[in-house]
């Protein structure tokens, strides 16, 4: 997920657009961000009870600013921030590999617990074939490569497990099963770490693999672009299996990818390609992101669309209009945003920018991602800027982007049947203020199981109309509440609705109480 271009920079520049403001909230909008745990040392200098009151503050914030997603890495490099049968605990967690925190607790868990009680998707974040992330990393001896290292090929000072060996894909698989199995994941999530970013000079050591296999695939070596036609294929086969093995235990848990944001080049020899310069996901990193959304392998994708608007290699508002252009339906769209190549003037001026009173760029970029009919959303690199409310983009994001409540989009392509409308809704009055309450028809199908509910308020003469979102209270996990901001002699209709695991939203149930004197 770290920023890697083999590009040319472009110096922060005045921008030629007039004052935009950022685009108004939307009821369906998927808001995400990144929370990496490489190379991080917040939680390694923590003990479990301020890591998890670090960790309860990280989620609060986040609800509070507006996001329904997080995507938390678990697996930075072959290891685990949660009790793994298969992989060592974290360095980046205990500050060892392979040393359990003490006490014993588990993040992810702890983390899933505080996302469903905020309403909040949790993405399972991990790296598939990176296996340290590091020439320093010492690893545990319960690491895959003490037991393994024929699986492994060692390129730029790290090791990687060889995409081509039915080896590694099944260990990847066995990882993500177990994962899927004991944990209530709403997704597992992979970024743009396949093949790694070609270093100059150097070649990925995967020739004995290649002659093995390349034919079992049908694949000529002598043909042009051989190697990369084995690389490709091995991936795909990977990603398929995964889809195919989180479909068969919870057909509800998304399978989604970040890719490096330039699929290919229009100039190396397919004119479809994005009119860009830079690094490709198909040609350098051998990762076929359309193959696989067209496939139906994936839920969504999330290209990392880092750049500024008019960079000179890869400019923002062209890849924008490829994606768009080119996602299938049937896969979401969700757009990458870095936060520090959105500001509008460099990170280093002095003093710092700030967004929430300058931010033609940021709020241009958003608005063009608005404009794509298939983008549902966006995702921020990286969820640490806006904890730390760096260049106050929290305090932007908030007063002006995320103005009201969103719903993460339905992912209809799984399951389109909205759960059972709630029932026995009543309304009551306290000394607290108004109780609402209600019940759920209860069902043994998971697709059908209420997630959350939403709750609804209008005022007397106001339309009953739940489709924008801006009447949207609350949303909660319980089946009550007390409204305590009513006023005497005034009449209130509330609408209750519940929310199955993929997102849908049930038919609306309403009722109204009249405060009397």
């Amino acid at each position: 997920m770290f920023v890697l271009l083999v590009m040319m920079p472009v110096e922060a520049k005045k921008l030629k657009f007039g004052f935009a403001p950022a685009a108004p909230s939307q009821k369906e909008e998927f808001r995400g961000t990144w929370l990496q745990t490489a190379f991080q040392e917040r939680y390694m200098k923590l003990p479990p009870e301020e890591c998890k009151a670090y960790l309860q503050q990280v989620v609060d914030q986040l609800y509070e600013t507006g996001f329904n997603a997080i995507f938390f890495q678990v697996r930075p490099e072959g290891d685990a921030f949660y009790q793994s049968p298969y992989e060592p605990w974290s360095r980046f967690l205990t500050g060892k590999q392979g040393k359990a925190p003490t006490p014993l607790w588990d993040p992810m868990a702890y983390l899933i617990t505080l996302c469903h009680q905020h309403q909040m998707e949790f993405h399972a974040w991990i790296n598939p074939y990176r296996m340290t992330a590091s020439k320093f990393t010492v690893m545990a001896d319960n690491h895959l490569y003490r037991q393994h290292p024929e699986w492994f090929v060692r390129y730029d000072d790290r090791l990687y497990l060889n995409p081509a060996l039915p080896e590694s894909r099944a260990h990847v698989r066995q990882v993500v099963k177990d994962i899927v199995t004991r944990y209530d994941v709403d997704a597992i999530h992979m970024d743009d770490y396949f093949y790694p970013y070609p270093v100059k000079g150097q070649e990925f050591n995967d020739k004995v693999a290649f002659e093995i296999y390349a034919s079992q695939m049908n694949i000529d070596v002598d043909e042009p672009d051989a190697l990369g036609k084995f690389r490709r294929r091995s991936v795909d086969i990977l990603m398929k299996s995964l889809h195919d093995d989180i479909r068969g235990i919870k057909p509800w848990v998304r399978f989604g990818i970040s890719p490096f944001g330039i699929y290919r080049n229009a100039a190396t020899d397919y004119p479809e390609g994005s009119k860009t310069q830079g690094t490709q996901c198909y040609n350098d990193l051998y990762a076929d992101i359309l193959f696989w959304a067209r496939s139906g392998w994936i839920d969504y994708v999330i290209p990392q669309l880092y750049w500024e608007i008019g960079h000179p290699v890869a400019d923002y508002t062209t890849l924008v209009k490829w994606w768009n252009d080119n996602v299938p339906e049937n896969c979401h769209l969700y757009i990458g945003q870095s936060i520090e190549r959105s500001l509008d003037g460099a990170k280093e001026t002095k003093p710092t920018p700030d967004l929430t009173k300058s931010h033609t760029h940021f709020s241009n970029k958003l608005n063009q991602a608005k404009e794509g009919n298939r983008i549902r959303g966006n995702c921020f690199w990286y969820g640490y800027q806006v904890l730390d409310n760096n260049y106050h983009v929290r305090d932007f994001l908030r007063k002006e982007v995320f103005t009201k409540t969103a719903l993460p989009p339905a992912f209809t392509n799984i399951d389109a049947v909205a759960p059972e409308k709630v029932c026995n809704m009543k309304i009551t009055m306290t000394q607290q203020g108004l109780r609402v309450a209600w019940q759920y028809v209860v069902t043994d199908d998971p697709l059908q199981k209420p997630r959350y509910f939403c709750v609804y308020k209008f005022h007397k003469g106001e339309k009953v109309d739940i489709s924008d979102g801006s009447h949207m209270l609350l949303r909660t996990v319980n089946t009550n509440f007390i409204d305590q901001d009513v006023s005497r002699s005034t009449k209130y209709t509330y609408v209750v609705t519940s929310v199955d695991v993929v997102g849908n939203e049930s038919v609306p149930v309403k009722k109204s109480f009249k405060v009397k004197m």
